[in-house]
């Protein structure tokens, strides 16, 4: 399930294509197409320019073609990418550790033979020429303690649950299930939660926030958090032994302690 810290990795391995003139991209799927991003569009802005930087807003990569327009790539629950041929990352959680072409979404292959494909077998992820990055929020890797406070404020009275809030993309970037999850256990915040936080709520979840991609990012990814082994019924908190609660929080799957997440 590939969040901000999967797509981090993404980036760094689109960087060793940077520089080679791309030959031809291709929309293998042509529902794969975002904001009217077309096979033939694609092909037309991209063909013999190299991409000179990949950027990353959140869970959104970012290729900058040189003097052409940027290509935005999305992953959904279950994309990955790939450089010649070769996965950058072994294994995603629920998503197959091998390259099937039925898979594969989009290509953009290189004038030296090699190719960058984005593999896919959801199909919930998209290409798109020249994506809005304002609609996202702060980075989740940058953020800071003001931006976040913003970003979690109740701002109407129909206010979202507090995880609904974290993974929404354009008050935070890049949060997704698991790592919500994690931050808001490891930061003893209830995830159902509709109120405002106080000031030492923000603080402390802004310090978890911080943590957990830290030590994540070093495991190897937003599956190795501490609560992923309990994610299942009758899985305990690894705290205080309490039997986990499991319910939909807006809309998305959610694990959390009743005992000590208030």
């Amino acid at each position: 399930m590939p969040e901000i810290l999967e797509v981090e990795r993404y980036r760094q391995v689109a960087e060793l294509a940077l520089g080679r003139p791309v030959q031809g991209a291709w929309l293998v799927d042509a529902r794969y197409g975002r904001g009217g991003t077309t096979a033939r569009r694609l092909g037309d802005a991209l063909g013999g320019r190299p991409f000179v930087a990949a950027r990353r807003r959140g869970k959104l990569l970012l290729l900058d073609s040189e003097d052409g327009p940027t290509v935005g790539l999305r992953f959904g629950m279950t994309g990955a990418l790939a450089l010649d041929g070769e996965l950058a990352i072994e294994r995603l959680r629920y998503s197959p550790a091998r390259i099937a072409r039925q898979w594969v979404r989009a290509v953009f292959t290189f004038a030296d033979g090699g190719a960058l494909e984005v593999h896919d077998p959801r199909r919930l992820g998209s290409v798109e020429l020249a994506p809005d990055e304002s609609r996202l929020g702060p980075d989740a890797l940058s953020i800071t303690r003001r931006q976040l406070t913003t970003a979690l404020a109740v701002r109407d009275a129909r206010a979202a649950p507090l995880k609904a809030r974290l993974m929404d993309q354009a008050r935070v970037a890049g949060i997704g299930n698991l790592l919500a999850d994690e931050i808001l256990w490891r930061g003893a915040l209830d995830p159902t939660r509709r109120s405002a936080l106080t000031a030492e709520e923000v603080r402390r979840a802004h310090s978890s926030l911080r943590a957990t991609l830290r030590l994540l990012q070093r495991r190897g990814g937003s599956h190795t958090g501490d609560l992923m082994e309990q994610r299942h019924q009758g899985g305990r908190c690894p705290t205080d032994g309490r039997e986990l609660r499991h319910e939909s929080v807006g809309g998305r799957t959610t694990y959390w302690c009743p005992g000590h997440q208030r």
